[in-house]
Parts: C-alpha cells; sequence; structure tokens
C-alpha cells in the first residue's frame, strides 16, 4: 500500500509552494519574505512541535524568554526600525541602516561658516519667489477661468478682452501673496514642511471667506436688506517667530502709511499684517545671522585660548574690535 501513502501525502501537500526546497532555504524564504504561507502542513508540524518540545534547563528558558517583549516593545514605540528612506518600512534589512545618516545632516556638519550664512541669505532671497509660487497654486482655479476666456471668449468677452477674469485673478493673486506673508509663510527655514502646507491652506480658505462676505453683502444691497456685519478678517502668524517681536521704527510707520494709501480700504488690514510679517521675517534672519556670528566668535575665542588662531583668525579679530571700539563711541 506504498502508492496509496504516497498519493495521500502528496494530496495534503499539494498546497504548499515551499514543500521541496531546503529546510534552511525554507527558513529564509519565510522570514524574509513579505507574504507568509499558511497551509496545513505547518499549522501540523507547529502543533506537533508544540505537543512535544524539548528538553531545556528552566533557567535559560526564563531568562531567554522573560526580558525579550518587554525590550522589543520599548524599542519599537521609541523609534522606527528603518528610516523613511527605506524602502521596506516592515524593519526588513534595519541591519543595513543602523549607521545611516541622511546626506543634509552630514553636509550640515561639514559646511564653514560662510556656506552656513549664504544659505540663510539665500533662503530668505528665495522666499519671496515661493510666496509667489504658492500664491499661483492657490488662485489656480481663477487662472483657469482666465485661459479659458482667452482661448474660447464669448462675444462679451471678446469685446472686454476678458477684463473680469484679469481683475478676478489680479486681486486673487494679490490677497494670497498679502494673507502668506501675514500668516508667516517660510518666514523660518528649518520649520517642518508640513506647517508650511498648513498655512498655504489657511491662507486659502481665509480668501474664499473673505469672498464669501462680500458675496452676502452685495445680496444684502440688491435686496433692500440690512448690511451683515463681520468681523475683520486681521490674519496673525500662525507660528511665531523666534525672534523677539519688534516695534515699528517712526521710518517703519512712514513706509507703512505711504503703502496703504494705494490700497483698497477693504485691503488695508490685510497689507498692514502682511508689512508686519516681512519685518518679523526680517528679524528672524537677523537673529540667526547674529547666531552665526557669535558662534564663529566664540569658535574664535577658543582657537586663540589653544593657541592655534589663525590669519583669518587674527584678520576678524582686528575688524572686530575695531567695530565695537566704533560703537562705544558712539
Amino acid at each position: 500500500m506504498g502508492w496509496w501513502d504516497s498519493l495521500w501525502t502528496s494530496n495534503t501537500s499539494a498546497d504548499d509552494p515551499l514543500r521541496k526546497l531546503d529546510p534552511k532555504l525554507r527558513e529564509f524564504l519565510e522570514k524574509e519574505s513579505p507574504v507568509k504561507y499558511n497551509n496545513s502542513s505547518s499549522s501540523s508540524s507547529s502543533s506537533s512541535s508544540a505537543q512535544t518540545p524539548k528538553p531545556q534547563n528552566k533557567s535559560n528558558e526564563a531568562t531567554s524568554t522573560i526580558p525579550t517583549p518587554d525590550a522589543e516593545d520599548s524599542n519599537s514605540s521609541s523609534k522606527p526600525l528603518v528610516p523613511r528612506e527605506s524602502q521596506f518600512q516592515d524593519g526588513r534589512y534595519a541591519h543595513l541602516w543602523k549607521s545611516y545618516r541622511p546626506l543634509a545632516e552630514i553636509e550640515a556638519e561639514t559646511k564653514s561658516e560662510h556656506e552656513k550664512l549664504m544659505d540663510v541669505l539665500e533662503g530668505y532671497k528665495e522666499r519671496k519667489a515661493e510666496i509667489g509660487r504658492a500664491a499661483l497654486e492657490n488662485c489656480a482655479l481663477e487662472q483657469v477661468d482666465w485661459r479659458t476666456c482667452m482661448s474660447n471668449p464669448s462675444v462679451t468677452e471678446r469685446l472686454t478682452m476678458c477684463r473680469d477674469q484679469i481683475k478676478k485673478f489680479e486681486r486673487c493673486y494679490m490677497t494670497q501673496t498679502r494673507l502668506l506673508k501675514a500668516l508667516g509663510y517660510l518666514s523660518s527655514l528649518d520649520r517642518d514642511s508640513q506647517i508650511e502646507e498648513d498655512i498655504q491652506m489657511h491662507a486659502d480658505a481665509l480668501y474664499h471667506r473673505m469672498l464669501k462676505q462680500e458675496a452676502e453683502i452685495e445680496a444684502a444691497k440688491k435686496e433692500g436688506r440690512p448690511i451683515p456685519k463681520f468681523a475683520p478678517l486681521v490674519p496673525r502668524p500662525m507660528v511665531a517667530a523666534t525672534a523677539p517681536e519688534l516695534e515699528l521704527t517712526p521710518e517703519q510707520q512712514e513706509t507703512l502709511k505711504a503703502k496703504l494709501e494705494n490700497v483698497a480700504e477693504e485691503d488695508r488690514a490685510a497689507e498692514e499684517e502682511a508689512f508686519k510679517g516681512e519685518i518679523r521675517a526680517k528679524a528672524e534672519v537677523a537673529s540667526k545671522v547674529k547666531g552665526l556670528w557669535q558662534q564663529q566668535e566664540l569658535e574664535r575665542q577658543i582657537r586663540k585660548q589653544k593657541g592655534e588662531e589663525t590669519l583669518w583668525d587674527k584678520v576678524a579679530g582686528a575688524f572686530g574690535s575695531s567695530g565695537n571700539n566704533n560703537q562705544e563711541k558712539k
């Protein structure tokens, strides 16, 4: 009856695709593969192994099994097994990622003080372009209306040369730019990108709330109802700047007054907050530059005490002492 036994075993193990592999290779594949095979043979073998345990020393078994669950739970809850750059977030190849460090972190450590200073200044210069891009993203629907009018205009739109669509887009762009500046968009270089996206979405929400209020006011005027009153949409910065709040100097107050004269009455509050937002961003950049200078001066003093002062340290120290003397005279 050997043929009957072989037929029976083939039927029971037909669902196991790894039955003909070497046991060590099978164990490796079951460990590394994201797809786990649950078959009757493996379950039966596991149950039989559970029923007939191997004799082990009780002291060794206790010491090997007791501390591992707590340690694994604490390690898994404290930090992920692999960084987010890994393609396999389930913990595979975690031993290869132990010594991994992001490229930005390594470059930040190897940068000179001049390069760090230039990064701060370049980031502030690019801020204006990034605010413009964010405002264009928030005004995407207005751009679509403008392009549609230019590509396939009606008779009225052809006569007016899409004037209404252009004015609508220009107002959206200017208002979104003011709101982004007032809310503190990109006022800090080391801020999380998710926070910047939240600021951009909040600026878009404020703009559409303003349009809704204006539509309600126009509808009340046409119907002869009392004009509804709304609280002014004065945007406040969503993230506080690291630099202390500065009061407007007389020169800044004159500049703000001249700007508000060329702005419509309903947009003056947003323009004023945008102006203050620009001052806060400049103050934060100035504080970062000052911090870099102080760190550079501290490192120069340490090298001087150790007798490792360079020629550039002597030149920088001479210019620094002359500048301090001029400030004391003033």
